[in-house]
């Protein structure tokens, strides 16, 4: 594939690249240097000051802040000429990983580095830039985004706070931001108001005149960070602090969260590797029958499967921050920062999605594990299983993420070159036989939904089951491309073949469901159906015993 075809994303299911997918196995020594120093500081400085944290004594938080830029791990994707390093997604996305293990310092962390930075990044002025980046990335202002309100929140958008110019150019907004994160340590806030010509996106200093902030929030989980309204009253906010256009307000606000979604799924994927650690260390030490519970195979199979959600979580996140790092390296206009960046729309839902559920399914089994002991307050997981919550609606909603996906979907009109030179090879190993059973499913339910109706036209739930196959086929694509780098790695293997045997029966499932919806007619419903159980595919393995092996090498490791 050409350098001319490789950025034309918008064609393609899935971003195609000439390049093979970045994986975790990619980091070099230096990267692995960066990673360890962002553990460090969780373990060092984070973990110790947790108590205090969960309490909102928030100059804790604005001190951990002053120590991460110190440190440099606020500025990992701030360009060189503002004191930052300017370094890949696949890095900032390690960090945010690690910061996976912090607790809800880990939330106020992303968000200041995520939506509270990136926007400077990609859509500053130059003056802008200067001003608040190198600020931002010593930790001195912490930032935060301010885009839902009471009445807006997956329809953000619709937002009805107001900013009206003045003769001089200046302008004043009115409104109220909901749920703002790092709302009460905020220094700088990036607000979205309609204008007479559109929403626009506003940078408002703390100092600003008619700025206040509301009361601490009671959340149910992560409940250390701050997240409170932010009050515009009559707030005066000079011309020069307008970031990009005048009413394009809406490209910066989409397409920064496109970003702020990768890295939640980040974060989610450190969180689960947590909570997997803990499910492994508790499961050695709890003796039940006379026998360690790590024993028992229904606790194997739990720690299996955990297992299986993080390498899935881990092969889309990164591969996806390789292919964005790729084709942004490529442009470096804000015009063009836009329209590559919206084309993994798809793909940054799909990691927000598979990442934020993988991480839901890990605390929820470590709490089983530790029985009892779970649900008490002495034990972290009880915290995790609490924070995670919030990770299927931070970002937009899954069920919106999933619209996202599927509506992208239907806009496919050709494979990736990758998957159709699959469907060509005459011996498949059990990886690429699943995938192509499952390509082959795909585009039998796309062929019945495009020739039977709209894409407007098509019911919630069926766009929902379109996502779930999509999402599961990047999955599987993305864990096989990652075992093709590492043929002799007997964990990776296995881990692959088993997401792909699994991902195929689920695609499977959700085909047959979604072809029986869209013929009216019975004969021809029942043809089409016999189609999808004549797919030919390998022959189903002894599941039992795969779990058993990657629930051994867990064990025999004490952690993933």
């Amino acid at each position: 594939m050409d350098k001319a075809n490789m950025v034309s994303h918008t064609p393609f299911l899935f971003y195609d690249s000439i390049h093979a997918p970045f994986t975790p196995e990619d980091f070099t020594d230096d990267d692995a240097l960066i990673a360890k120093t962002a553990e460090l500081f969780v373990k060092n400085e984070v973990k110790p000051k947790m108590d205090d944290i969960e309490k909102q004594q928030h100059a804790e938080v604005v001190d951990l802040f002053r120590k991460a830029g110190e440190l440099g791990l606020l500025s990992i994707e701030i360009p060189e000429d503002y004191g930052g390093f300017q370094l890949d997604k696949s890095i900032s996305g390690v960090v945010a990983e690690k910061l996976g293990w912090a607790g809800s310092f880990s939330v106020s962390f992303n968000i200041h580095a995520g939506v509270g930075t990136l926007p400077y990044i990609y859509y500053g002025t130059e003056e802008q830039k200067q001003k608040y980046l190198p600020k931002l990335g010593s930790g001195e202002w912490i930032g935060a985004y301010a885009l839902t309100e009471s009445n807006a929140g997956s329809d953000a958008l619709n937002a009805k706070t107001t900013a009206k110019q003045l003769d001089d150019g200046s302008w004043v907004i009115n409104g109220e931001k909901q749920w703002i994160t790092n709302a009460n340590v905020a220094d700088v806030f990036l607000v979205f108001a309609k204008t007479d010509r559109g929403m626009t996106a506003f940078i408002v200093d703390r100092d600003f005149t008619g700025v206040s902030i509301g009361a601490e929030e009671e959340k149910m989980g992560i409940k250390g960070s701050s997240t409170a309204t932010l009050i515009l009253e009559d707030c005066h906010v000079p011309s020069e602090n307008v970031l990009s256009e005048i009413g394009k307000g809406h490209l910066v606000a989409l397409n920064i969260l496109n970003l702020a979604r990768l890295k939640l799924s980040f974060a989610n994927v450190g969180t689960a590797k947590q909570a997997l650690q803990l499910a492994i260390q508790y499961a050695g030490e709890r003796q039940q029958f006379g026998k360690s519970i790590s024993e028992f195979h229904m606790i194997q199979e739990k720690l299996a499967n955990m297992a299986l959600a993080i390498f899935g979580a881990e092969s889309v996140s990164y591969r996806t921050a390789g292919y964005i790092d790729e084709v942004l390296s490529s442009k470096d206009s804000a015009a063009d920062f836009n329209s590559l960046v919206s084309g993994f729309a798809l793909e940054a839902s799909i990691c927000k999605v598979y990442a934020s559920e993988a991480l839901a399914r890990n605390v929820d089994e470590a709490v089983q594990i530790h029985g009892g002991n779970g649900y008490m307050k002495d034990y972290t997981v009880e915290a995790l299983y609490r924070d995670a919550r919030i990770s299927r609606i931070f970002e937009g909603t899954n069920e919106i993420n999933r619209l996202t996906i599927a509506k992208n979907a239907l806009k496919r009109t050709s494979l990736p070159q990758s998957m159709t030179d699959l469907k060509k090879k005459e011996k498949l190993t059990r990886q690429e036989g699943y995938i192509v059973g499952a390509v082959t499913l795909f585009d039998k339910v796309l062929k019945a939904l495009t020739n039977k109706m709209q894409p407007k036209q098509v019911e919630q739930e069926v766009m929902r089951m379109l996502a779930d196959m999509t999402t599961e086929l990047y999955v599987m694509d993305s864990s096989y491309r990652r075992s093709l780098k590492y043929q002799d790695h007997e964990f990776i293997q296995l881990l692959s073949e088993t997401i792909c045997e699994e991902g195929f029966y689920k695609i499977a499932s959700e085909a047959a469901v979604m072809i029986a919806c869209s013929y009216e007619n019975e004969m021809e419903r029942e043809e089409k159906l016999n189609e999808l159980s004549a797919i030919r595919v390998p022959t189903r393995s002894h599941s039992i015993i795969q779990k058993r092996k990657i629930a051994q090498v867990l064990l025999q490791k004490g952690q993933y």
